[in-house]
């Protein structure tokens, strides 16, 4: 039988209650890797979208479609592009991409607020094609009283004086014209030294015929790369520089391509435009006399 009054152990020590603790498992070591391998899955997807959304905001905003509905719907373009500021005398290039020209509207053009002076055509590339456009639009451009200008498109793998005497053969520059043209846009592979030397053959080559300097038509990127020595600082440079109201250059230039989303009455689709970098008598100085 239990006593049912036991005297206390005062001796004894109270018994503490442990906390009740689940055991975590340890992690292993495959299951650390593979933490760490989803976290960078993490960080490079965050970073592959962050990319792709700004990819897509400048695909966007800054593609030629954009810019071209932005200037359409804006009240002060004219020609559809919102015009370089402090310029008197504007012009156009083409070539055959412009098919058939309305040339009665385009020379509506001479006597618009702003209008167009000058255009130069494509006449020849390589060593061996003539625009199929060259020899109307550049009778054409005299009879309805532009200023006309003819320009070679310059292949670098091809012999420079054949290039030269394809064009000379077919530009038939005469008083009044603009000083030809050499449009220069591809290095063919070929170094500095290479593609200098092939295209100061065909400047000279030109020059010695027509009895002026050509003008070296060249992106900023082009020209500062391959034509940036001495030797080219006597021949006049046209500036190819898309979508900008100002030009930062340091260097002399004589004409300006500042876009290629142009739109003129009397040609369908986008023309390029340019300026020119002086007044009325500055231009006539640079024509052939």
């Amino acid at each position: 039988m239990k006593n049912r009054n036991p005297k206390k152990d005062k001796t004894a020590k109270p018994v503490r209650k442990q906390a009740h603790r689940k055991k975590q498992p340890k992690d292993n070591a495959e299951s650390i890797t593979v933490k760490k391998t989803m976290g960078k899955i993490l960080i490079a997807t965050g970073i592959l979208v962050a990319i792709a959304a700004c990819a897509a905001y400048f695909t966007f905003f800054g593609s030629k479609e954009h810019i071209r509905e932005k200037n359409r719907q804006d009240k002060n373009a004219v020609y559809g592009v919102i015009m370089p500021e402090g310029y008197t005398i504007h012009g156009i290039d083409i070539s055959h991409h412009q098919s058939d020209v309305d040339w009665d509207s385009l020379q509506s053009t001479r006597q618009a607020h702003v209008p167009i002076t000058f255009i130069f055509m494509k006449a020849t590339e390589g060593d061996d094609h003539v625009d199929t456009r060259f020899a109307t639009y550049f009778q054409e451009a005299r009879t309805h009283g532009f200023i006309r200008g003819a320009y070679h498109f310059f292949s670098p793998d091809t012999d420079p004086i054949k290039q030269a005497e394809l064009f000379i053969a077919h530009a038939d520059l005469t008083k009044g014209d603009l000083p030809p043209v050499l449009d220069i846009e591809k290095a063919g592979g070929q170094s500095e030294q290479e593609l200098s030397e092939r295209v100061l053959k065909w400047l000279r080559h030109v020059e010695s015929h027509y009895g002026v300097s050509p003008i070296i038509y060249a992106s900023k990127k082009f020209k500062d790369k391959y034509l940036s020595g001495s030797e080219f600082s006597s021949y006049p440079y046209w500036i190819a520089h898309y979508y900008k109201t100002s030009l930062e250059y340091d260097d002399a230039w004589s004409f300006w391509q500042h876009t290629d989303i142009g739109a003129v009455p009397g040609i369908k689709g986008d023309v390029d435009m340019d300026v020119f970098n002086g007044n009325a008598e500055d231009l006539s100085m640079m024509l052939l006399k």
